[in-house]
């Protein structure tokens, strides 16, 4: 069985790879939210049709939800939003995942920290957000965390005016697994669908499952791993979406407590669930918690892999134990 390369905790980097004398499959990789998003299917014929339903997917979401389009569903609304406002049912559904991952991890995945991330320098496309010796402006922590104060009802949807919606993380995890879901569902095809860290997979899979290749960085530990077809795999990192503010090193991740980056005490986290939104909220949340990760990830039981700052390589719940991790990827 021939396996496909992988970046950042799966991407796969062939644009076509055979499993086996009977599976041919077909990929294809395209810029997308200042990453890159790729379709592997195991149907060549199908592939393009594939490709048109990401597109129409990932389009809507970004139309309703992107905190950087003036034209976006959640930018046009945010005036309306402290009195309440109707949503899309699209939005509505954004907005339903994002909240149910901050009960997940007990708030630390925050939707409303979107004044704080522009606090902070991230106020644009990241491939925008130059490094910047300016004066740092600290974003301060409601004491009462932000979340809790997002209220949807129905298709209703209200924020304090204090607060900015950020549905980033979610928001591109569901995605993931709404396109896998609908190709399959569409196709009949299995599929591999990654936004960057964010892998959701649908259908049978290969024999022997996808084999992802996890590493963050170029020169950061590397490990292969077999994903059954269903399960999917997010990453966090604290090493992409990063800049400098006033001579400190930034990044998107926020601690909610604070209102700035968590502490890099992960370079990166990875977790294996039954969903790409359900893996990412686990993630991001470690990378929020640091050490007080381990028992929290120990006891869910799900398969995880975390890098700490200097490169050790730490895993858990059934991750597969790594003999020698390469550093130089090789």
């Amino acid at each position: 069985m021939t396996t496909s390369s992988t970046s950042r905790s799966g991407l796969p980097t062939s644009t076509t790879s055979a499993v086996g004398a009977e599976q041919t499959f077909a990929s294809r990789d395209w810029p997308l939210w200042s990453t890159t998003a790729r379709v592997v299917v195991d149907d060549p014929a199908k592939h393009a049709a594939a490709i048109a339903i990401a597109d129409r997917l990932t389009a809507a979401v970004d139309h309703a939800a992107s905190r950087f389009r003036h034209d976006s569903e959640v930018n046009r609304l945010a005036a309306e939003l402290p009195s309440g406002a109707r949503v899309s049912p699209l939005l509505a559904r954004l907005v339903r995942a994002a909240i149910s991952a901050a009960e997940r991890s007990d708030g630390d995945v925050d939707p409303t920290l979107g004044q704080a991330l522009v606090a902070v320098g991230y106020d644009r496309d990241i491939r925008l957000v130059a490094d910047d010796d300016g004066r740092l402006v600290r974003a301060v922590a409601t004491v009462r965390p932000g979340w809790r104060s997002l209220v949807l009802e129905g298709d209703r949807l209200r924020l304090p005016g204090h607060l900015a919606l950020d549905l980033g993380a979610t928001a591109k995890a569901l995605t993931a697994d709404d396109v896998a879901a609908e190709i399959h569902r569409t196709l009949g095809c299995s599929v591999l669908v990654a936004l960057g860290g964010d892998i959701a997979t649908a259908g049978p899979g290969p024999v022997g499952g996808w084999q992802v290749r996890a590493q963050d960085r170029p020169g950061d530990p590397m490990t292969t791993v077999s994903l059954r077809g269903g399960w999917a795999v997010a990453t966090s990192s604290t090493q992409h979406r990063a800049w400098t503010r006033g001579g400190e090193r930034m990044h998107h991740i926020l601690d909610p407590r604070t209102g700035l980056p968590a502490e890099a005490v992960w370079r990166s986290v990875s977790v294996a669930a039954r969903s790409c939104v359900e893996a990412n909220t686990l993630s991001t949340a470690a990378i929020v918690r640091g050490m007080a990760a381990l028992p929290w990830l120990a006891a869910l039981g799900l398969p995880a892999r975390l890098v700490d700052a200097d490169g050790r390589v730490l895993v858990l719940g059934g991750w597969p134990l790594e003999v020698a991790d390469d550093p130089t990827g090789a």
